[in-house]
């Protein structure tokens, strides 16, 4: 009843209104912290509680959806706080009455150019995502709701943010946008974006010199989604990505080719003689720095070279950009980005069925001898400072290259492929250096750096069985009596044979022995093979039937006894009860000889041991020993 009450009272309009209003209105300065902080979250809150009352009542009022999205208008405040807050109940109205809500945003498109004038705010930038249909929700039921977008140019309002706008945040969050639209958006929109025409304005606004940086590094990325529409960015939106992509994974070949008309303005970029910038480091500086820019154009690079575009590697072999990128491979030794996609584009090369690219790069780039030159001085020396980027600190050693383990891959890649490919093979053999590195150096390097043949890591037995017997053989020959053995870990902690004489150890022991239950034959399994107990046929019997804490001759009780003396008290009262205890003991010795079990004491109600600590043998009710009130009787 009361919550009837509260949803007849939140879906009247002057509610509705009111919840909209903190949603998207600033609150005042003076306002206190409940009007600033608690009131619009719990106004989104409302909306996103999903109550079909609610969602109508806002839904189906054209005045309270335009004060909603009056939240996009040029001159509102746009608080990241109160962008989120319409974020959510934007996509909640999109989740539970799309077509209602598309109905509202397709009879004012201008809603369109608003989100994409606002979409350096990350939460309003989602909003665009999802309305121009690039979710997988949205689209998959209400397909034909989406249609006119393609009509209206939101793919040009989108890529124009790249000129119009400075700020990284934009650059970074429109290419995203494009990035969704071309895994996701419906056919007509991924179509578009594929064109050779929207890929020469993409790259027109990208290679603008008077334009900063962030734009041709975004840019690129969008380019690098076109060729491989599963590649995911980094972007916030992508963390609740979908699980595949609804456009297709193989790249127009025009697409490529609108992409190509490009690639000698980005080789420019390339060459670093130019940049006076210096970079302190720690093993001496960059001069220039690589930059971000360039490593965006590598990483293009390589996606580009996993295409298979017969007319791409072609115009990379015209270009030299492959044999430029090798330069950049060696100049920068402490560059692991561009080291990572060198080396994929050099597999890519040799594993190519494209004879001319597996001879430019290794004739033309002369791969093989960069490799045994710079594993030849594999240090950062001083006389390298004119020639290369990266130049050591003065005064102090110089620093080892930091690329051998990807030239080392790339050795290994050589030699693999050389089994099934006669050129890469010969021009393995005809070339000395090759020879006498690979035997000296590399060969004796893999075996050292071949994890399987160490002698760490890995749990071995007594007898150091073998490494290629299997886990299942291991086992099968094991027959412990693992209930037996449970049974003695149980009396083991029960007697306190490990513990000392600290009371919290002693009662941390006996809560233990409330959790022996729990100790099944799975964990009895595992406990065996952590103490590597020997290989012997016998091993079973060590376990089977035995009790290792059941005194069954009592001299064995005499000594222990003689040799340890009394235990102390579990109370830990040592005052006046030394005599005591010496007479207790000599009752229990006499007692001991008439019966052939052990006895279990018994205590007063005032100090009395914990329950289940007794003997292991059984106990003759007149055997046992009673004793005053007020004294206990030492463990035996």
């Amino acid at each position: 009843m009361y919550f009837h009450c509260c949803h007849s009272s939140l879906r009247e309009r002057t509610q509705v209104e009111k919840l909209v209003q903190y949603v998207i209105e600033e609150a005042p300065e003076d306002a206190a912290n409940g009007r600033t902080f608690k009131f619009p979250f719990i106004a989104c809150e409302i909306f996103t509680c999903e109550v079909d009352i609610i969602l109508k009542a806002l839904v189906e009022d054209e005045e309270l959806m335009n004060l909603l999205f009056s939240f996009l208008e040029p001159e509102h405040p746009h608080k990241t706080l109160l962008a989120g807050y319409f974020s959510k109940v934007v996509a909640c109205l999109m989740f539970r009455k799309s077509a209602p809500l598309m109905n509202y945003i397709q009879a004012h498109p201008d809603i369109i150019k608003k989100l994409v004038d606002l979409v350096g705010i990350t939460s309003i930038m989602e909003v665009l995502i999802r309305l121009i249909g690039a979710d997988e929700h949205l689209y998959t039921s209400y397909a034909d709701s989406t249609k006119w977008l393609e009509d209206i140019d939101v793919l040009e309002m989108i890529v124009d943010k790249f000129s119009s706008s400075d700020c990284p945040e934009v650059h970074a969050n429109a290419a995203e946008s494009l990035c969704a639209i071309a895994r996701y958006a419906p056919p007509g929109l991924t179509a578009k974006i594929s064109t050779p025409s929207f890929i020469a304005r993409l790259f027109h606004h990208a290679l603008e010199e008077s334009r900063p940086r962030s734009v041709l590094v975004h840019a690129l990325s969008v380019c690098i989604c076109l060729l491989d529409p599963k590649r995911l960015t980094s972007g916030m939106y992508y963390i609740y990505n979908r699980q595949s992509s609804l456009g297709s994974a193989v790249t127009n070949p025009e697409t490529v080719e609108g992409m190509l008309e490009s690639l000698g303005n980005l080789l420019k970029l390339l060459d670093v003689s130019a940049d006076e910038n210096v970079l302190p480091t720690t093993y001496g500086k960059l001069q220039p720095p690589l930059g971000k820019h360039r490593l965006k154009i590598v990483e293009f690079i390589s996606v580009l070279m996993t295409v298979g575009s017969e007319a791409a590697e072609k115009e990379l072999i015209r270009l030299g950009v492959l044999r430029r990128i090798l330069e950049l491979f060696f100049e920068y030794p402490y560059n692991n980005f561009i080291h990572h996609d060198a080396e994929l584009i050099v597999v890519s090369c040799l594993e190519s069925k494209n004879v001319s690219l597996v001879e430019h790069i290794l004739e033309d780039c002369n791969l093989v001898k960069r490799i045994i030159d710079a594993e030849r001085d594999s240090a950062l020396t001083t006389e390298k400072k004119n020639d290369m980027p990266t130049v050591p600190a003065e005064g102090r050693t110089p620093p080892r290259i930091g690329n051998v383990g990807h030239m080392t891959r790339i050795a290994n890649k050589l030699l693999q492929l050389a089994d099934s490919n006669s050129y890469i093979q010969a021009h393995l053999q005809d070339n000395s250096e090759w020879v006498e590195w690979h035997a000296n150096v590399l060969v004796s390097r893999n075996e050292l750096e071949n994890v399987y043949q160490w002698a760490c890591g890995r749990p071995t037995t007594l007898h150091d069985r073998g490494r290629d017997s299997e886990d299942d053989d291991y086992h099968q020959d094991k027959d412990y009596d693992v209930a037996a053995l449970a049974n003695n870990l149980s009396q083991a902690f029960r007697y306190g044979i490990y513990e000392n004489d600290d009371n919290n150890e002693a009662h941390s022991s006996l809560e233990r022995d409330n959790e022996d239950i729990y100790f099944d034959d799975e964990s009895g399994e595992v406990v065996i093979s952590s103490l590597g107990l020997g290989d012997d046929q016998q091993s079973g019997s060590l376990f089977a039937n035995s009790n290792w804490f059941a005194f069954e001759e009592e001299d064995e009780v005499d000594e222990l006894a003689a040799d340890t003396g009394p235990s102390p008290s579990p109370s830990g009262n040592d005052d006046g009860g030394s005599n005591e205890n010496d007479n207790n003991f000599s009752e229990s010795k006499s007692s001991s000889t008439e019966s052939d079990s052990l006895t279990e004491s018994r205590t007063s109600e005032t100090d009395k041991p914990p329950e289940g600590v007794e003997s292991r043998d059984s106990v003759e009710p007149s055997d046992s020993i009673t004793e005053p009130a007020g004294t206990s009787q030492p463990y035996k």
